[in-house]
């Protein structure tokens, strides 16, 4: 006679939306900033396609290619906050390269004057704490990104 083995309990996988839950609110914060800014953009260059289409801007062609790029532009701190969000390592190089770029746009727009002054200094808030955000210990130790860590 064979005895039969009680069946046993599937070992629980863990799941991207786990995954996320466990990340520090400090890496969560830096993606939803970064995602926001990538938002903004995406924004900018379909504005921008509209007008050189739509509307009737001095350069039809300028407005176009600019909104064009202000969405291949838009990529990178989308992606990088959805690898923020999923807590892969390769992820914080383009989220500081984009708070990087956005510096002199920030310095930019804070030289234009006028309601422009709001405008820069709400991204330079936003480029510094997503940077001090994404340096953070606590963040890169959940990125996997360290001394004898290996890298998701």
């Amino acid at each position: 006679m064979s005895k039969k083995q009680p069946a046993k309990a599937a070992a629980p996988t863990a799941t991207p939306a786990t995954e996320a839950a466990a990340l520090p609110g400090r890496l969560t914060a830096a993606a939803v900033l970064t995602a926001l800014e990538g938002l903004a953009l995406a924004g900018l260059g379909v504005y921008m396609l509209y007008v050189g289409i739509a509307g009737d801007p001095d350069s039809p062609q300028q407005a176009e290619t600019g909104g064009i790029t202000l969405l291949a532009l838009a990529a990178l701190p989308l992606v990088a906050a959805r690898g923020l969000r999923l807590g892969r390592s390769w992820s914080r190089g383009p989220a500081l390269i984009t708070q990087l770029m956005a510096l002199p746009v920030a310095w930019t727009l804070y030289n234009t004057g006028g309601a422009m002054i709001i405008a820069a200094v709400a991204l330079a808030l936003a480029a510094v704490a997503v940077a001090a955000l994404l340096v953070n210990p606590t963040a890169t130790e959940a990125l996997g990104i360290g001394p004898g860590q290996q890298a998701r």
